[in-house]
């Protein structure tokens, strides 16, 4: 045999054993990434997308946000070795459970627990002192007593939930609300198109279950609040056509961090 024989001949026999021995190999290494996903979203990190108009113009229709669900957990659990753990502050934006009408609701806490909290023509007061919300939207709404001063003394909208009336009124000293032990009081950032802890109340401790890290995606979707959207009802030519398909999603807003 010649010596070109003799290398395609080693070569032949050879190759099976390479394949056995990379083979197995690559599917451990598949396996391991999806473990590594599968651990990642059920124990530290879950998508959501945001479906209304409450958060505008922190958080917009269409915005796909990745959740950290550690931040708020236990200190001694997964938290404190992965992502580090902290109680819930002012000012943050929550994901929490509500039974209706969504398992979830995301929005921002104002009250924290033993603070005495008021508003009055829109604007918060906490412990006596203006609350600065640079993040705070107020576009047009008609006028609302019970939204734009609270606490209210008289029962003036029927959105707002009988019993959150009741308990209420036995929290409410001197004009301002105090906030019970393990309660958090909670509004929307688009403040008067969002029903929120002035209509069904204070939102538990142990119901915060995440805190938005970061939007990974938004698609374009028409708000029915922002005043700023008009229609459109221009002709539009076939060259407008890549604009249009470049145009389905919000790009700049994409790993956009949520604060």
């Amino acid at each position: 045999m010649n010596t070109r024989a003799l290398e395609v001949a080693t070569t032949e026999r050879h190759l099976p054993r390479r394949w056995h021995s990379t083979f197995p190999n690559a599917i451990a290494s598949l396996l391991q990434t999806v473990v590594v996903a599968l651990f990642v979203l059920t124990f530290l990190l879950q998508p959501f997308v945001i479906p209304s108009e409450s958060m505008e113009r922190t958080l917009l229709v269409g915005d796909f946000l990745l959740m950290n669900k550690q931040v708020y957990a236990s200190a001694g659990g997964l938290s404190r070795f992965v992502l580090p753990y902290r109680d819930v502050a002012r000012g943050d934006i929550v994901v929490f459970h509500r039974p209706q009408p969504h398992p979830y609701v995301v929005k921002r806490v104002v009250g924290l627990p033993g603070d005495r909290l008021r508003i009055a023509d829109g604007r918060v007061t906490v412990n006596g002192l203006p609350l600065d919300e640079p993040y705070a939207a107020f576009e047009p709404a008609p006028s609302s007593p019970f939204r734009d001063n609270f606490p209210a003394q008289v029962y003036t909208d029927p959105q707002v939930d009988p019993e959150w009336w009741k308990q209420m009124q036995s929290l409410t000293h001197a004009g301002e609300l105090v906030v019970p032990e393990d309660e958090y009081f909670v509004l929307g950032d688009n403040r008067n198109h969002s029903k929120d802890s002035r209509y069904w109340g204070f939102v538990p401790r142990q119901a915060i279950v995440a805190h938005p890290l970061v939007i990974y995606f938004s698609l374009t979707r028409p708000s029915t609040t922002d005043v700023q959207q008009a229609a459109d009802d221009r002709l539009r030519h076939d060259s407008e056509l890549p604009a249009r398909l470049t145009g389905f999603a919000r790009w700049k807003r994409i790993f956009r961090v949520v604060h």
